[in-house]
């Protein structure tokens, strides 16, 4: 039996078929804009799990389309779970600190109340809401800051303005932890053998890079790893305004994914260094 992917160029999506052999499914073998097909796709394959790392993540564009997020986000993730209960296998679904209001300097734990400030956390939390609702065992994985070599994410943005600038102006109130997809793959590899040998981990956890930084200071390490002379020059949030509204207080308490499924906040870093050094063999960071 299988582990089936939903997604197949997301950066996540990317890293999980690189480092397991998976069922990959994209938008045209399963459009979560179609909540009946990627139920159908669980059903016709029969996997032994499935994990779900496909999304609407643009982040500012859900204002403007919250309603084709939330079917992407919201039904198709719970027409998965509700396909796999039917099957009795166990569901692995990303999401994401957005669901949460932002404020505070606390790290957010698992059972915090949700709050969140736009159409991307609703969307989201819509999600998690129907995959609890199926009742079928699942892991609902929020993360943060998602990093990799592949696809559009801040250090492909910065590597691109730090080698054509001498100087930027970065948002240095925004708070938390960079995660590197590849640590997120293994972090739900991981998850999906652990439900399917005990389904009571079930429930809902969270995972991001260590240690928790802000943007500017990200961008910092981004320039020193690459060798960039890019001068980073700290802003408030409210100086860079933006359609949808970014939390401040990103930070997530993870510890509760350690205790349960022995794994660790990764370093990002240490993956920074791999990251870098990934975009470079591949060309420009475009």
């Amino acid at each position: 039996m299988t582990l089936l992917v939903f997604g197949t160029t997301g950066q996540v999506a990317t890293e999980l078929r690189a480092l397991a052999p998976v069922t990959a499914l994209g938008r045209d073998a399963a459009d979560l804009s179609d909540p009946d097909a990627c139920a159908a796709a669980i059903h016709a394959h029969r996997p032994r799990a499935v994990i779900n790392a496909a999304a609407h993540t643009a982040v500012d564009r859900a204002e403007t389309e919250e309603d084709l997020a939330t079917m992407i986000n919201g039904a198709a993730p719970g027409a998965m779970a509700r396909a796999c209960a039917d099957l009795g296998i166990p569901l692995v679904h990303i999401s994401t600190d957005y669901v949460f209001a932002g404020d505070g300097e606390s790290p957010w734990r698992p059972d915090d109340p949700t709050a969140p400030l736009g159409a991307y956390g609703r969307s989201k939390l819509a999600g998690e809401v129907a995959v609890r609702a199926a009742g079928g065992a699942h892991t609902i994985l929020r993360t943060s800051w998602v990093v990799s070599a592949h696809g559009g994410n801040f250090v492909k943005t910065m590597l691109r303005l730090g080698g054509e600038r001498e100087r930027l102006t970065i948002v240095a109130d925004q708070i938390g932890g960079p995660t590197p997809a590849r640590a997120i793959a293994s972090a739900c590899l991981s998850i999906a053998d652990q439900l399917i040998a005990d389904p009571s981990k079930a429930g809902t956890y969270h995972f991001s890079g260590a240690p928790d930084t802000s943007w500017a200071d990200f961008a910092r390490a981004i320039f020193a790893e690459a060798g960039l002379s890019c001068a980073v020059e700290d802003i408030p949030t409210t100086a860079y305004p933006t359609p949808a509204c970014r939390p401040l207080n990103s930070r997530l308490d993870c510890s509760a994914t350690a205790s349960v499924f022995g794994i660790a906040r990764p370093d990002w870093r240490i993956h920074l260094k791999q990251i870098i050094a990934d975009i470079k063999e591949q060309g420009s960071p475009r």
